[in-house]
């Protein structure tokens, strides 16, 4: 069975974060979709203010996906060394360059099926750029939000899809982007990987991982 909060909890669980973290909301920077869709795809095991740091200088000079493609992989490589797997990012992202100016006119499209079929995107980038710069409603699932959401008992699953579709069964559809915020905000402030800070936590009385670890003592 299951270890999973009731819809009442679950609400309950997100109006307390909700008072926690009243200004949560995406911490890449970013001025237009295609800037966050390359922002997203760099912050795959990188933290958020490295990545800031690297698109800051990039931003300024590279614009368009025709600005990527004048530069070989090489080149790009370099200038995104600092986010890690430099050459993997640098080979994505001008394979999505090519895709968007052959497929999209140039444009990042605004749909989850669409954004898919580009190199390097997966769900949880797909999800970032629909949420957050079409305004759509979605949950991505990155290593933050898989944490927190089975931890507390807003999912109860092994892997991200299924995280994901536990998610939006519990959450109502008009508050998934919100809700996203939230448990990264939770997860990089609280609900730690390694040593979460349970005594401070907020939401221990409805936390399924509080509980199982009060009882071992």
């Amino acid at each position: 069975m299951k270890k999973v909060l009731t819809k009442e909890e679950i609400k309950k669980v997100i109006d307390i974060l909700m008072e926690l973290y009243p200004d949560a909301k995406a911490e890449l920077n970013y001025s237009n979709p295609f800037e966050l869709l390359i922002a997203t795809i760099l912050s795959a095991q990188c933290t958020d203010v490295q990545v800031n740091k690297t698109t800051a200088k990039l931003f300024k000079e590279l614009k368009t996906p025709e600005d990527y493609l004048k530069l070989t992989e090489e080149e790009l490589g370099e200038k995104i060394r600092s986010c890690g797997f430099y050459k993997t990012k640098s080979k994505n992202i001008l394979g999505t360059c090519k895709l968007l100016i052959e497929e999209f006119n140039g444009e990042v499209p605004s749909s989850l099926e669409e954004l898919i079929t580009l190199p390097g995107v997966g769900r949880k980038t797909a999800n970032v750029v629909l949420s957050n710069a079409f305004s759509t409603p979605a949950i991505a699932v990155d290593t933050h939000v898989f944490r927190v959401s089975n931890r507390i008992g807003l999912a109860d699953s092994n892997n991200v899809l299924d995280t994901e579709k536990d998610l939006m069964d519990s959450i109502d559809r008009d508050m998934w982007s919100k809700a996203h915020h939230l448990l990264i905000f939770h997860g990089r402030r609280v609900c730690k990987a390694r040593r979460p800070l349970c005594g401070k936590c907020p939401l221990k009385d409805y936390c399924f991982y509080y509980k199982e670890e009060i009882n071992k003592e």
